[in-house]
Order: C-alpha cells, then sequence, then structure tokens
C-alpha cells in the first residue's frame, strides 16, 4: 500500500507541474480533466503526507528513548509516542478506507424518483414527506435542487415526483436511499384512528452527460402535449410538455414542470440518459449475481430498506439494523447519522472483500 501511495503523491506533484504549465492552461479541456484528476487525489494525498510524518516523528521520539534523560523529558516523550502511535493507527485507517475502489458515479449529480406504491393516497403523501425529506438534507448540503416532472393527487400528495440534485458528492451521499420506504402511521384520511402501513418507492439515479450516454436522434421519439396540474397559464393551454421514447430500449421519460418545450425536452434526455445508464447497470450486475434485483423493487410493503414509524417516533435501517428515536428530525433532513452509517457498512463490505481476496 506504501509504494501505492508514493505513486499517487508522485502523480499529484507532477499534475501540480502539469496545471502550470502555459499549454495545459490554455487548453480548456485538459485544464478540467488534470484539475479533476489532482482533485480527486488531493484527500488521500494529504493524508499520505500527513502519515509520513507523523512517522518520522515516532521515530525521532523512540530514537529519544536510548538517549540519556531525565524522569520529566523521559516522561514527555512517552506521551508523545503513545500520541503519534494513536495517530498513526487513525491514518492507517482513514488511509486504507481512502484506497478502496472508488465508485466514479460518486461526484456527480443525481436523479431522484420517489413514486407512492403499496397504500393509495396514503403512500401519496408518505411519497411527499419523503421528497421534502431529501429536499431539506439538500439543502443542508449546500446542494440545489429542481423538479423535473411531477404528478400529484387530489391531497397534495406525489403520485410520482422526479427531481434533480446538483451538488458534489451527491450520489455518494443519496445512493443508499434507492429501495422501498415503508411509514407506519395514522393517516389523515383515517377517521378510526388505526394505523395503517404504506409504502413509496425511491430510485437514486447518477447523472449522465452526452459523452457518458450517447442518444442518437433517430433513436428517439419525442412528442408533446399540454401540461397537466395545478395553477399557470401555460397549464392545458400550450403543448410545452415533453414525452422522450427510446426506442430500442422503450425507456420513456417526461418532463412538464417548465413552461419552455426546450428546456422540457433537455430535462425528459437527462432523465431518459440516467434511465439508459442504470439499465445498463441492472443488466451488467445481472450477469455476476445470477439473478437481476430491481433497484425500486415492486413496492410491497414487504420489500423494505427502511421504515418510519410515527406511534414510536422511530426510524429503522434494516440493511444495517440501525434504528434512531428521532423521526421528525430526521423527516426533517437530518440524516446524516444514517447516511454515514450506511456508508461506513459499504466500506467495511469493500475492507472484508478486500481481505479475503
Amino acid at each position: 500500500m506504501l509504494d501505492r501511495l508514493q505513486s499517487l503523491a508522485d502523480r499529484y506533484d507532477k499534475l501540480s507541474e502539469l496545471l502550470c504549465d502555459p499549454d495545459v492552461t490554455s487548453d480548456t479541456k485538459k485544464l478540467r480533466e488534470f484539475s479533476k484528476e489532482q482533485s480527486d487525489l488531493q484527500e488521500s494525498y494529504e493524508a499520505y503526507i500527513e502519515y509520513k510524518s507523523v512517522v518520522e516523528q515516532y521515530e525521532a521520539a523512540r530514537a529519544m528513548q536510548n538517549e540519556k534523560l531525565d524522569d520529566e523529558m523521559r516522561e514527555l516523550v512517552k506521551m508523545e509516542l503513545e500520541e503519534l502511535i494513536q495517530r498513526k493507527e487513525e491514518l492507517e485507517e482513514r488511509i486504507h478506507i481512502l484506497m478502496l475502489p472508488k465508485d466514479p458515479n460518486d461526484d456527480k449529480n443525481v436523479i431522484v424518483e420517489i413514486r407512492g406504491a403499496a397504500g393509495g393516497d396514503e403512500a401519496a403523501l408518505f411519497a411527499s414527506d419523503l421528497y421534502r425529506m431529501y429536499t431539506k438534507y439538500a439543502d443542508m448540503q449546500g446542494w440545489r435542487t429542481e423538479i423535473l416532472d411531477v404528478n400529484m393527487n387530489d391531497l397534495g400528495g406525489f403520485k410520482e415526483i422526479i427531481f434533480q440534485v446538483n451538488g458534489k458528492g451527491a450520489y455518494s451521499k443519496l445512493k443508499f436511499e434507492s429501495g422501498a420506504h415503508r411509514v407506519q402511521r395514522i393517516p389523515t384520511t383515517e377517521s378510526g384512528g388505526r394505523i395503517h402501513t404504506s409504502t413509496s418507492t425511491v430510485a437514486v439515479l447518477p447523472e449522465m452527460e452526452d459523452i457518458d450516454i450517447e442518444i442518437n436522434d433517430n433513436d428517439i421519439r419525442v412528442d408533446t402535449f399540454c401540461s397537466s396540474g395545478a395553477g399557470g397559464q401555460s397549464v392545458n393551454t400550450t403543448k410545452s410538455a415533453v414525452r422522450v421514447t427510446h426506442i430500442p430500449t422503450g425507456i420513456v421519460a417526461t418532463c412538464q414542470d417548465g413552461k419552455s418545450q426546450n428546456s422540457n425536452k433537455e430535462k425528459a434526455l437527462q432523465v431518459l440518459r440516467a434511465r439508459i445508464y442504470d439499465k445498463m447497470q441492472q443488466e451488467e450486475m445481472s450477469k455476476y449475481a445470477g439473478e437481476r434485483k430491481s433497484k425500486v423493487g415492486t413496492g410491497d410493503r414487504s420489500e423494505r430498506i427502511r421504515t418510519y414509524n410515527f406511534p414510536q417516533s422511530r426510524v429503522t435501517d434494516h440493511r444495517i439494523g440501525l434504528t434512531l428515536h428521532r423521526l421528525d428530525a430526521v423527516l426533517n433532513g437530518e440524516m446524516d447519522e444514517i447516511v454515514s452509517a450506511l456508508t461506513l457498512a459499504a466500506q467495511s463490505e469493500l475492507m472484508e472483500k478486500g481481505d479475503q481476496e
């Protein structure tokens, strides 16, 4: 690992030289490419530089132990060694994690699709709660959100909502949210006061650029229609809504949120690229897994990744056995503890896999 880290440090230093080269600074493509590569290496580079410094200090402190020291100085050296050993171990663990294989999509923006599933109107209302949770969390991260398409029910819930989250590391933190989310509570539509169980599904897809997923114009069909929904002069009056169909795969994406047909088409193409990529990824995974597992699932109550229990103010993530008794805070966007626990679990799996290999 130390050899890999030294190679990484050498590459980082080389990139620093390249980014000062006039031939690179005058080439926008190269400048962006090298800047991104250096940014990706920076955290590992800084950890390695600190690790080397700590090791040098540790060796120097050990050498001092062999010298003639008074009791006070010997105690100071002993304390310093203990601190350095602790810091060295912390850095080794951090570097181990930083050197794990990275998901190439981690830094990308995401497209999030939330749908009310089992539970009718109550499922749609819960979908709106999930949307609010994610947008609040995005605000706390300094990310920007934008609705791409929405289909509401009469109670103000979302039968379906598709939105984009723009911000560095959005996919790395939200990718574990894909799956079925179950809610247990007394619905506003229930007069008898009985607790109901409903489900909404979430899919988190990395945003794909044209260079990532190229779509041939001959492979798509574009249909326009009048937008539907509440309010606005453009609703049901102009054909601003756009539906794009990818003929080879049959994948469809729709956008009617904006008043501009061109803008809606571009947003629909963003969703389409993300869905095509997701389909490709799922098919690739199925070759190795032997069976294809749907990212979203059917929305059935039994296919759940997380439960939100209102009577007990409890949130439980079933994949890692994490339970928090602060439901209101989580639904208000305070998801850091859940996201960190899921990330740590994924890293632990990678480390375990690496040890076995």
